[in-house]
């Protein structure tokens, strides 16, 4: 591990939180990346304690041109050597299923796939140029999965895992490695503010454990907990009509509302903490 600079960003709580401990020792720099400067800040001083260098930028990853930007400079000075983009946000339907906001809908679009692509792209060249870097995708098992009460969260991260699988032979041609990670439920905040089904929830230290184990050996891809994936795996398989009446029947809830400070409309507001 001596020697390694690490980004991530949604660093301010859940599995990116976690992630930042995981790493956090001697010989280590990590550039953690939130929108919430006490949180983010909090996470940065324990990792200073584990003894990492640490650099704290408390930055929406909407701001894409300004997130790439200083992505870029960080890389110039001293080269970045693993990519977690990981922040994200999400929304539902409601009970009924009435739609979700507009500003919900673009706010997860944005966040969820936008900011990761913002955080990638300056790295790749530079990766590539070197011959060698780590990029992890933290994905979705709803993005193999589609729910029926989260469209535009599972959209989100279908669209990141082919985004992924898209540039993962390019890279690896240059000897960079993308690792595309789909959790299935993990505890995080957000996930207390979800009224839905959690079936076999990780915590988010088991989660951010098995990913970066993931990204350290270059594995194309981590998904967990194996029994949901490989029930997700089977529900590709049965006749459409059987797979969304499961679906609707255990998947039909809405984000219960939660403090002003914390929430716009219906959408829960924390990078990195993501129920799935």
């Amino acid at each position: 591990m001596s020697g390694r600079h690490i980004l991530i960003t949604g660093a301010s709580g859940g599995i990116g939180a976690a992630l930042a401990r995981h790493y956090a020792k001697p010989g280590v720099a990590l550039v953690l990346v939130a929108r919430h400067a006490g949180r983010l800040g909090a996470v940065a001083e324990a990792c200073r304690e584990r003894g990492a260098q640490v650099s704290a930028l408390t930055l929406d990853v909407r701001e894409s041109e300004a997130l790439a930007d200083l992505i870029a400079r960080f890389d110039a000075e001293r080269p970045i050597d693993t990519v977690i983009a990981n922040a994200g946000v999400e929304s539902s339907l409601g009970r009924e299923g009435q739609a979700e906001l507009l500003s919900d809908a673009l706010a997860q679009i944005r966040t969820n796939f936008e900011g990761a692509v913002a955080t990638v792209l300056p790295l790749l060249d530079p990766m590539r140029a070197r011959g060698a870097g780590r990029v992890v995708l933290v994905a979705s098992l709803a993005g193999r999965m589609p729910l029926p009460d989260q469209p535009t969260y599972s959209a989100t991260k279908a669209g990141l895992i082919a985004f992924g699988e898209a540039l993962r032979p390019v890279l690896a041609a240059r000897g960079v490695s993308l690792t595309v990670a789909c959790p299935g439920f993990v505890a995080t905040g957000m996930s207390r503010d979800y009224g839905g089904w959690r079936p076999l929830e990780w915590s988010a230290e088991r989660a951010a454990a098995a990913i970066a184990a993931a990204a350290d050996r270059g594995a194309r891809g981590i998904a967990f907990p194996w029994p949901l994936v490989a029930l997700v795996g089977l529900g590709r398989c049965v006749p459409a009509r059987l797979r969304e009446w499961v679906l609707r029947l255990l998947f039909v809830a809405d984000i219960r509302r939660g403090a002003p400070s914390t929430r716009v409309g219906g959408m829960v507001r924390v990078e990195g903490e993501s129920v799935r």
